[in-house]
Parts: C-alpha cells; structure tokens; sequence
C-alpha cells in the first residue's frame, strides 16, 4: 500500500476507534536488561495514518502485555522499544535504522503502507534484520527479512470474484481504485478471476489518492450497464465514494459494491448507513462468531479503555504476529534475527481469525478467506468463507499458482514472472 493510502479518518471516528486513548509502554534505553529482550515497535503514533496505525500499536504493545503476563518468552518479559513513523516514509526509515543499528533490536513489528514498508525494507535487508509487516498488501515482494501477516490478493479476491458471480448473479464489473499500485495489482487478479468464471469486465477507472469529487465517476457507473462494482478504492475517498453512491440514489441490494479495503474502521467513519448492503473480503471480521475472537475483542477494548473501539483485518494481524514471533523465539538456539526467521517457517498459530501458519518457502501467511455483508450497526455480516486456510501466492497476478511458486526460500525467480 502507498503513502495515501490510509490518510483519512477526521476526528469524527476518534471515539469509535479508541485511537487515541490508549496506553503506551515506552522503553527508550537500548541497553538490554538482565532477563529482558527488546523488539521494536515501530507505527504512526502522530500525523495522518496515526488514527489507525495507532490501533495496530496497541494490537502489538497488548500481546506483549499478554505474553509477559504469562511469563514472557524463554524466561524474559519483552521489552517495546518504541517508535514514531509519524505517518512518513523518511522517518520510517530513520526510525527503522535508528532501532536496528542503535538499539539492536533482533525484530520490529511496524508500519501499515506499502510506502512505509518500502522504507525500510532497505535497513533490514542491508543488516539482515526481521521485520513483521501485518497489513494486507499487493503482493510483488519476496523478501527474507520479511515476515508478511496480512492476506495477499488470492486470499482476498479468489473466493470474491466467484462468490460474486456464482452466487450474486452479477456479471458486468465496473472496477474502480485509487491510483497507485494496491488497487492497480488487485485489477489484475480480478480481471484474471473475472474472466476465467465467465464474467467480464467493462471499466476499470482510478481517480487520485485522497480524491473527495465522486460525482462524475458515479454517474459513469449508472451509465455503464455495470451490474456490480468491484471497489479498491482506498483512504479517505472510500467514505466520499460510498456516500455519493448513495446520494445519486444507487443501492447495494441492486448495484452492489464488492469492496476489498472497507473495514470496521471506514464503516464507521462513512456511517453505517452509506454501506448498509455491500460486502467486502477480509480474512478477519470483527463479527467472527467464535468464542476465541469475542475474548480478544472484549480483552482489546479493556486494553484500550474504549468499550466502543472496533477491531479489524491488520489490527488482528498485529496482534498474532507476535505470538508467533515468542514461537519462533522459543524454538531459536539464540535471539538473533536470523535465528528468529529460520524458525519462524511453518510456524502455526490459533488467531482470532483461526490457525495461521506461516510460509516456510515465502514467508507470507496461510489466512481463511472470508465475505461479509455490512449491517446497520456497522458490523459485517459473515455469509461466506473458506473451510481452511489458503496458502498465500504474492505473485499470482503474474502467475503464481501452489504448485508453481516464484517467492521460494532460494528468493524470487524472476525468469517465471509474465509483466
């Protein structure tokens, strides 16, 4: 995801998400205490993206709580060595250098957009440090420093698109993005699925990150002959895209948007009665009716004060990839971060979402592909998933199918990529 792509959410969702109300475990020193180990924690704490970065910190700083509380990983409490991205890549990479170089942290949990994973990727692929990055992405990377905990597009869009058509009986897609490179490379799958289950696709429009004048681009989806619409618009111009939507009097019950970005979080900020109807693809959902995600639902909001707060895809991520971090710790003859990596392959975790593995091969997770349908209290409605797990394929715009991986342990083969 790109610099943009979460700069939205005005001061109206404040007190839905609990944003800035939470606690913070700041560890400043970067001399490792006797029975302690540090790892970095490294958000946007100020700036644009804070509002939701901010919930992926308190995900992370809560299961540090949780594991330290439970006596902490190979007998020592973890320590959060904590950062500001300040919601820009420059400082991401300072930040990033300033951890790995000064602090010596032998992993960091952070960022939420591409553009922020892009800066400091350079910092731990040069020092052979480990990252862990929680949000749902492109795909197009295949790096041995990254750990990815979020779904790639064949976990978001290969049971949409034929759910959308098998079971919605719609055909005619308008695609529509912001323009940079997530909704770009989600266009490709779609198209790619689209076809390939009869249906066909009749536009695929971008208008600019953090556009806020949908109107004439809602007029050319009434004047499409579209029977669906395929959503990757992303930020703050998801909430003036579905509110014009229904200012020009278009509904979800006729015209529906599939969305593979709006969560909890731009549910609420739209209000709940501008996506009443329309549906989108997560893995996660705070509506999943188990009781392990109901616990970790009521145990985030008791973390955070805010009886209200949602939880949503890459909040949840962030908040397993630690757990699985204190596996890999465990099994690592030493805290180092090639040691931490080398075990962290295959490692499984039972998540509010469900199991998760983690890749040996690509380092991305196994994660169950799931549909919901927005209610009125803004909360999805689960009305389709996966039974089990799929495994993740971050080259399968270009390709990629299970048994024909590119991102392998051995990196990336390029000569099988098709641009």
């Amino acid at each position: 995801m790109s610099i943009d792509r979460r700069k939205f959410l005005k001061g109206s969702v404040l007190a839905t998400t609990g944003a800035l109300a939470s606690p913070y475990i700041i560890i400043s020193s970067p001399v490792r205490a006797a029975g302690t180990v540090n790892v970095g924690v490294l958000f946007s704490l100020t700036g644009g993206l804070s509002i939701i970065e901010k919930s992926l910190h308190d995900a992370t700083l809560m299961a540090i709580s949780e594991i330290n509380a439970a006596g902490g990983v190979k007998g020592m409490q973890i320590s959060a060595v904590v950062e500001d991205g300040a919601s820009d890549p420059k400082t991401y990479n300072e930040k990033a250098s300033k951890l790995v170089i000064q602090d010596k942290v032998p992993t960091v949990f952070g960022s939420y957009t591409s553009a922020s994973r892009k800066a400091v990727l350079p910092v731990f692929e040069k020092r052979n440090n480990l990252y862990f990055y929680p949000t749902y992405y492109e795909g197009f990377e295949c790096s041995k420093n990254v750990v990815y905990t979020g779904a790639v597009p064949n976990q978001q869009l290969s049971n949409f698109i034929p759910w959308i058509i098998k079971t919605l009986g719609k055909k005619k897609f308008f695609i529509v993005g912001s323009n940079y490179i997530y909704p770009r490379e989600m266009a490709k799958v779609s198209k790619i699925l689209i076809e390939k289950n009869g249906g066909e696709w009749i536009a695929d429009e971008y208008l600019e990150l953090g556009h806020s004048e949908w109107g004439s681009m809602v007029n050319k989806i009434k004047g499409s002959g579209c029977d669906v619409v395929l959503s990757n618009v992303v930020g703050d111009s998801v909430v003036a895209f579905y509110r014009e939507y229904k200012n020009q009097g278009l509904t979800h019950d006729k015209l529906p948007i599939c969305a593979t970005v709006t969560s909890e979080i731009e549910i609420a900020a739209m209000g709940p009665e501008y996506a009443v109807g329309s549906f989108t693809s997560f893995p996660y959902f705070q509506a999943i009716d188990t009781d392990r995600n109901k616990a970790f639902v009521e145990r985030y909001r008791a973390f955070v004060k805010d009886p209200k707060a949602v939880t949503h895809h890459a909040l949840e991520s962030s908040y397993f990839q630690v757990f699985l971090w204190k596996q890999a710790v465990e099994k690592a003859a030493e805290i180092t971060p090639t040691a931490i990596r080398d075990a962290v392959k295959g490692q499984e975790f039972d998540a509010p979402n469900g199991h998760v593995k983690i890749d040996p091969d690509n380092l991305h997770t196994y994660l169950t592909p799931r549909i919901a349908q927005w209610l009125p209290d803004g909360q999805g409605k689960i009305i389709d998933a996966y039974k089990e797990p799929t495994i993740p394929l971050p080259y399968v715009a270009y390709g990629e199918t299970e048994s024909n991986l590119f991102c392998t342990a051995k990196g990336l083969d390029t000569s099988k990529l098709k641009i």
